[in-house]
């Protein structure tokens, strides 16, 4: 069963190489979808995929990369977008 996403992560993730460290757990998971950054520090995922592969970015996002410090992540689920097609990172 498809499962879709959005994740909202606050804490320091920027400019210590929380996006690309999500894009790679993401595709190691065979997920679709994208992460950015967002004007107001937080780092935005969006990703889609067969719900056990969802479960397991989980805690990869709340652990992030070693320079990263997460201190909450908002989680929302929605309806899977079938144009979804792979896992990139949006400047």
């Amino acid at each position: 069963m498809q499962k879709r996403v959005n994740l909202i992560v606050t804490g320091a993730v920027q400019g210590v190489g929380f996006r690309m460290f999500i894009d790679r757990k993401a595709n190691e998971l065979k997920l679709v979808g994208w992460v950015r950054n967002r004007f107001d520090g937080t780092v935005e995922i969006e990703a889609q995929g067969p719900e056990n592969a969802i479960e397991e970015l989980l805690p990869q996002a709340q652990r992030g990369p070693s320079r990263s410090m997460v201190t909450a992540i908002r989680k929302e689920e929605k309806e899977p977008d079938s144009t979804l097609e792979r896992f990139n990172i949006i400047m």
